[in-house]
């Protein structure tokens, strides 16, 4: 086994501890973890995990790093390159969705970076709030030079989440994309339909967001919560990115979107009511999705590079990981955090 340092779920807190990461397999890489995304997700696992549980939970699920070993059978990297891994790190490979190159849907579920477990020998997988990570080498990534390595990490989880909607609708120019709620999903949506082409507009509850909005590439704001706007904005728009991530009505992001247009909810996971007359009245599609398969990542992170997009960061060393969650928890950061995994060495 391979030693390494991380924080670990304690008490209903982190602490920091020494952890172990399988020895290599032929088909694995060792990354040394510089930098990894703070996630809501992380935030429900530590709120949901029992601190009387003998299960493990190390938290974090988008990072970036640098090789640092290969397997016997690893051709695709080498040792000192830079690399991506995002939320998912094994799928059963058979079924008709990994066929399809869609491993997050795999029908047998595919394994996650943390709370999953390993398909060979049955472990938790540990995230990467950490400094080391071994992965199989098809579930890591190249990191596209040009992209900063803080910045770049979000996109392997938050990115990939808003791309799969973008890139499956057929969002491009002359479409005409919402995007619900700005934080650290609809940010990047923003940048992610402009540069795709789309004319964008962000729909928010905060008015003194719109020059956030339209500095990130948005062409206008309407505010959510004005009667009168969301009314001028009914059938308008082709693509409804919905990256909000507490429970909320549907009724007024479906009036909005156009005639043959989707809503694809990405921020709210639970229970939703719908009337079906939002959905006749204009063939209105509810879709949804979460991260991406393998070949749609690769795809989110050479767009990216192409367009030179990353998440808008706050960078933190490992050891404020309490300060980032509690910050995240009040919404207090525009709009990902990342710790810098360096002060585990």
């Amino acid at each position: 086994m391979r030693t390494t340092t991380g924080w670990r779920a304690d008490g209903g807190a982190l602490r920091r501890t020494s952890l172990q990461r399988r020895d290599l397999r032929p088909d694995d890489i060792a990354v040394r973890i510089d930098h990894c995304g703070v996630c809501h997700s992380d935030l429900h696992a530590l709120r949901d995990h029992d601190e009387r549980a003998t299960t493990p939970l190390v938290p974090g699920h988008e990072f970036t790093g640098v090789v640092t070993a290969t397997g016997s059978d690893v051709r695709t990297f080498s040792v000192g390159e830079p690399v991506a891994v995002g939320n998912i790190v094994d799928s059963c490979g058979t079924c008709a969705m990994c066929g399809a190159g869609q491993e997050n849907f795999c029908h047998s579920f595919p394994t996650l970076t943390y709370g999953g477990a390993d398909r060979q020998d049955g472990s938790t997988t540990l995230g990467g709030f950490s400094r080391e990570y071994v992965v199989r080498d098809t579930f890591a990534y190249p990191l596209p030079s040009g992209l900063d390595p803080a910045a770049a990490a979000p996109l392997m989880c938050a990115g990939v989440t808003v791309w799969e909607p973008l890139h499956s609708l057929g969002v491009g120019p002359g479409s005409r994309v919402a995007v619900a709620g700005l934080g650290g999903l609809g940010h990047l949506a923003v940048k992610m339909a402009v540069a795709l082409g789309a004319t964008t507009t962000v729909l928010s509850r905060t008015r003194d967001k719109g020059d956030d909005a339209r500095r990130l590439g948005a062409h206008d704001l309407i505010d959510s919560t004005d009667s009168h706007q969301m009314a001028e904005a009914r059938d308008t728009f082709d693509v409804v990115i919905d990256t909000i991530s507490a429970p909320h009505d549907l009724a007024p992001y479906l009036k909005v979107v156009a005639m043959d247009g989707t809503l694809s909810l990405l921020g709210y996971l639970g229970p939703v009511t719908v009337e079906a007359m939002d959905l006749l009245v204009g063939r209105k599609k509810l879709s949804s999705a979460g991260s991406g398969g393998r070949r749609s990542t690769a795809e989110m992170l050479r767009f990216c590079a192409d367009n030179n997009i990353t998440a808008d960061v706050e960078v933190l060393p490992s050891s404020q990981v309490e300060t980032a969650l509690d910050r995240l928890r009040r919404n207090d950061v525009r709009y990902r955090f990342v710790l810098d995994m360096s002060d585990l060495d």
